[in-house]
């Protein structure tokens, strides 16, 4: 017997000032799944993670999380969901510790010290416990956010380009502890713009300027793209992006290092397109990237952003 899923929504609709920002989306996600949620700015990411959350209400379609209905239940959604926004959102003139018992106090927590001794512990956060949240490194900021956004034990997690500045051992330690919470049940909606994060999600869901255009794990986006890809390796071989890109049948051509990555659809036209270079570079077929799969689907898709920053 299968799982309720943790979120399934279906036909969520969002419109700005008579702009569709989000249309049409379906999207599910089953318990204690890492789905990344990806797009370029401008296509709805943060608002169909607001109507998820219960902060804005569709203005058509619907759906459940956690089974409750989105539309008469979103009172009992929202304390049941954690919530980590792009910007650090916490007071900065208190410490670490003082922090999280304000939001031990907002959602009403019993054994509020034993809860924050053991989010502070659990983030290695107790060291700096009195430390003000306003001194702290962007790093450290990320760490006191997410243990904020789980004090009160959600099932649901959804962060907001939760690693934007932040340098990579502390964003390999954030997932660390986003995969932890994962293990122990919790499901996690993450937007991000790093190819790398995306490929640490167990699912991708890929959205552009409000319209659901990929959906599923890694290796199913990336074969229904239908990109076909070459490796080209030799002396100089990264120098001759721009002409091979030009030719007919690439769609990127980019470079690697010393190595040139290209990426079409027509395996048999990309062999014809590098003939030409075929005396000095060696290529060799190879697997399309997501960041491929990325580019690609961003070429086609209609940009019509003009107020959404998500």
């Amino acid at each position: 017997m299968n799982a309720i899923p943790a979120i399934a929504v279906r036909g969520l609709t969002k419109r700005f000032a008579g702009r569709t920002v989000v249309d049409s989306v379906d999207l599910t996600v089953q318990p204690g799944r890492i789905c990344g949620f990806l797009g370029p700015n401008g296509s709805g990411k943060t608002t169909t993670l607001r109507m998820i959350c219960g902060l804005l209400i569709p203005d058509a379609g619907g759906g459940e999380v956690l089974g409750l209905d989105l539309a008469t239940k979103r009172r009992a959604i929202k304390h049941q969901i954690g919530y980590m926004t792009q910007k650090f959102g916490l007071f900065s003139d208190l410490s670490i510790a003082e922090n999280l018992e304000f939001v031990a106090r907002v959602y009403r927590l019993d054994n509020r010290k034993a809860r924050v001794d053991a989010a502070l512990e659990r983030l290695g956060l107790a060291s700096r416990a009195d430390q003000l949240a306003g001194k702290l490194s962007g790093g450290w900021k990320q760490r006191l956010a997410l243990a904020a956004a789980v004090l009160h034990e959600p099932r649901i997690l959804l962060l907001d380009e939760p690693t934007a500045g932040v340098d990579p051992q502390a964003r390999r330690e954030f997932w660390d502890q986003i995969h932890g919470l994962a293990r122990d049940g919790m499901t996690v909606l993450v937007s991000t713009h790093y190819m790398d994060e995306a490929e640490r999600c167990h699912e991708i869901a890929y959205i552009a300027y409000g319209v659901m255009l990929a959906r599923g794990t890694i290796s199913q986006v990336i074969a229904a793209s239908g990109l076909k890809a070459l490796l080209g390796e030799g002396p100089g071989a990264d120098r001759f992006s721009t002409e091979i890109e030009a030719r007919e049948g690439v769609e990127m051509a980019a470079p690697f290092g010393t190595t040139l990555h290209v990426c079409g659809p027509d395996l048999a036209a990309l062999k014809r397109a590098v003939e030409p270079w075929a005396g000095r570079v060696s290529f060799r077929e190879s697997q399309p990237t997501l960041e491929d799969v990325f580019i690609h689907l961003m070429k086609s898709a209609p940009d019509n952003s003009v107020l959404e920053t998500a």
